[in-house]
């Protein structure tokens, strides 16, 4: 198989969601001995790209975003270690915490967006859901992280999203930290009201807002 041909195939497995194709195609660009850079850059990158305006035009919803976000996570799982053992320095855009708030257990957008911007070059360490706000805190000094995603789902711990940064300003940490807010019942009100840096109403405008936060002016990957 010619590489212009593996490159278009792993496109298309972004694109059709195929997380089995996107490991399978990942698998064989390192049997090729094809740089994984190359890889990422000419082959899957331009997928999520792709994905990213389908969603943008109305063609892709939440269920397609979210196989596409999958298959990308397949592919870079199998890549990533594969750079580190040969020493090729990655460029990350940044280090990321990400959870739902303590009370909630909804995981579906928080994993998406968890999964898009990893795609998107970020370092991300998803807490899950029902996550104590001090773990947040102890994850994201552990991590050296630069943003933290604060996710609810309900308008009960949501409330939970303003502790948060209330216990940052009281630990004198708050300047230290992106802290970024979403979820159903959250708005850009909200978000002004407790202080937040940023609000996304959905997962590729929380990337994008995590872009922006971190001085990246380049577009999505």
């Amino acid at each position: 198989m010619e590489r212009s041909q593996l490159f278009e195939d792993m496109k298309k497995a972004i694109i059709e969601g195929d997380s089995q194709k996107a490991e399978s195609l990942a698998k064989k660009s390192l049997q090729n001995q094809i740089d994984p850079r190359k890889a990422i850059n000419s082959g899957f990158i331009p997928g999520i790209q792709e994905v990213g305006k389908m969603w943008e035009k109305g063609e892709y919803f939440l269920p397609e975003l979210m196989t596409s976000a999958n298959a990308m996570k397949s592919a870079m799982a199998l890549l990533r270690p594969e750079l580190k053992k040969s020493q090729v320095p990655t460029k990350s855009r940044g280090r990321v915490v990400i959870g739902t708030v303590e009370g909630d257990i909804h995981d579906v957008g928080k994993s998406l967006v968890a999964s898009m911007l990893s795609a998107n070059g970020f370092e991300v360490t998803d807490l899950g859901a029902d996550v104590k706000l001090d773990k947040f805190l102890q994850s994201a000094q552990k991590k050296k992280a630069h943003i933290i995603c604060l996710s609810a789902l309900l308008t009960t711990t949501m409330l939970g999203q303003k502790r948060f940064i209330e216990m940052l300003k009281e630990k004198k940490l708050k300047t230290q930290y992106k802290i970024l807010v979403g979820g159903a019942p959250t708005t850009q009100k909200w978000a002004d009201e407790i202080e937040a840096d940023g609000y996304a109403e959905n997962a590729l405008s929380a990337i994008q807002l995590a872009l922006k936060v971190m001085g990246h002016k380049g577009s999505l990957q």
